[in-house]
């Protein structure tokens, strides 16, 4: 069993059910648990298209390889409506495998770690939120990057009924 990281987002329709039922979708697999899942939150698009995207982070212990998670992902962006008309085009759900425990890849069709983990606000804050001390061979602890995302508008939006952890990673932004 591996452990990895999935970042989900979206700025199309009811985005945070969306994501919900995705990670639903992705719990009822035998080959995957669930292991945290962050609050939402609402950013400013970077480097796209469209309105504010509402974004989250899971943690999971998989029996998959790399590729068979990126499958499960790409099968559950499908069920939910994604679809690619050009680059960064608005979108109801995108899955990205952000890390996968001790692979370190750049190929085509995957790239662990995900190459802008440290770039991007919606992807370092609910990920720092489920995993604060999170680190990877070659970039360092990832909380060293926040001041580089620091301007990026991004807010966490109040829990519902989840078990995240209340505690703002924001807050250690230097600004």
């Amino acid at each position: 069993m591996a452990r990895a990281f999935i970042g989900f987002g979206g700025n199309i329709g009811d985005t945070r059910q969306l994501i919900t039922d995705a990670i639903i979708c992705l719990a009822q697999r035998r080959e995957l648990q669930i292991l945290a899942k962050s609050c939402f939150y609402q950013s400013a698009p970077v480097d796209a298209a469209g309105g504010d995207y509402i974004n989250s982070v899971i943690e999971i212990e998989t029996q998959l390889s790399p590729y068979g998670l990126l499958h499960v992902c790409q099968a559950v962006e499908q069920e939910f409506g994604r679809e690619r008309p050009y680059a960064n085009a608005p979108r109801t759900l995108d899955l990205d495998i952000l890390a996968f425990e001790g692979i370190s890849q750049n190929e085509v069709e995957l790239t662990l770690p995900h190459p802008r983990i440290i770039e991007r606000s919606f992807v370092l804050l609910p990920l720092l939120e489920i995993a604060p001390d999170f680190f990877l061979p070659n970039i360092g602890k990832l909380q060293a990057y926040l001041p580089k995302v620091a301007h990026q508008r991004i807010e966490k939006l109040p829990c519902r009924n989840c078990s995240c952890i209340e505690k703002d990673v924001s807050t250690q932004v230097a600004h």
